[in-house]
């Protein structure tokens, strides 16, 4: 028995299809575009199978670390990485399958974070005491490194640190992720309904990629494991690290935001000079 198809379901269904290819070959073209107009500001370092990228300014002891918000990226500290620089050494980076970063093998696990990060400030030959910063899901993997490496901590400053199954700045600002963004973004409806064109342009193109999405979304999932994470006791023999917490006015990408973000570095970078 031969199924019969509508000429006007079959038009329709072709149509799909011719526009399914043209919204890719769009967000192919612009993806390869962006590759060349931004290219990633610091060095990519390996951790192991892949690669991190790690931005550092400035000069001087200790080493100011900072961890992104969920689904953010080096970019994001942009000005506070510019109101640090004058004062120390200051490295921002991208996690794991986030910006310019490779993703490795397997799914997000946000047990890895710490770990990674501590072979990428190695990698890349970044001296220790480090200050320890993250906001918002970053202030857990900041916790969690603190936590895990005291002996190269000189402090921990936990920028709206969030709380499981609670609002946070930044998951309310994501949502959830909806694994149907990756697929929206690959076929280039993202970019033409222009629901990222409040974003300064390096963000607004990575949340525009369906690899950034697709890793956004796997933090999101994990967030309370996340949460967990930073809860758990230090397993070293050094003294744990007590963490600084401050909540902030604004995100860090504002004007407003990155000089709070600045004002609660600074007292910590003062105290870790004092303490050698």
């Amino acid at each position: 028995m031969t199924l019969y198809v509508p000429r006007l379901v079959r038009a329709a269904l072709a149509l799909v299809v011719l526009l399914a290819l043209a919204g890719a070959t769009y967000q192919g073209v612009t993806t390869s575009l962006e590759r060349r107009r931004l290219p990633h500001p610091g060095r990519l370092v390996s951790v192991g199978g892949h690669q991190l990228q790690i931005h550092c300014t400035g000069a001087g002891s200790p080493t100011v670390v900072l961890e992104a918000p969920a689904a953010g990226l080096s970019a994001s500290w942009s000005r506070v990485q510019a109101g640090l620089t004058p004062l120390t050494r200051v490295c921002s980076y991208d996690r794991a399958g986030l910006g310019w970063s490779e993703r490795g093998d397997g799914p997000f696990d946000p047990a890895l974070v710490p770990s990674e990060l501590r072979a990428l400030l190695d990698g890349a030959r970044e001296p220790a005491p480090y200050v320890i910063v993250g906001n918002g899901l970053g202030a857990t993997f900041a916790a969690a490194f603190s936590a895990q490496f005291p002996d190269v901590t000189a402090a921990a400053v936990l920028l709206d640190p969030p709380e499981r199954d609670k609002a946070s700045p930044d998951r309310e600002v994501l949502g959830r992720v909806p694994d149907a963004l990756p697929w929206l973004a690959r076929v280039g409806l993202l970019r033409l309904t222009g629901v990222r064109s409040g974003l300064d342009p390096v963000t607004r193109a990575f949340m525009n990629r369906p690899d950034h999405l697709t890793r956004a979304a796997g933090e999101l999932a994990r967030w309370n494991d996340a949460v967990q994470l930073a809860e758990r006791p230090a397993d070293s023999s050094s003294a744990p690290t007590v963490p600084i917490t401050a909540a902030l006015p604004a995100p860090i990408t504002t004007e407003s935001g990155a000089e709070a973000a600045v004002a609660a570095i600074r007292p910590a970078v003062a105290t870790a000079r004092r303490s050698r």
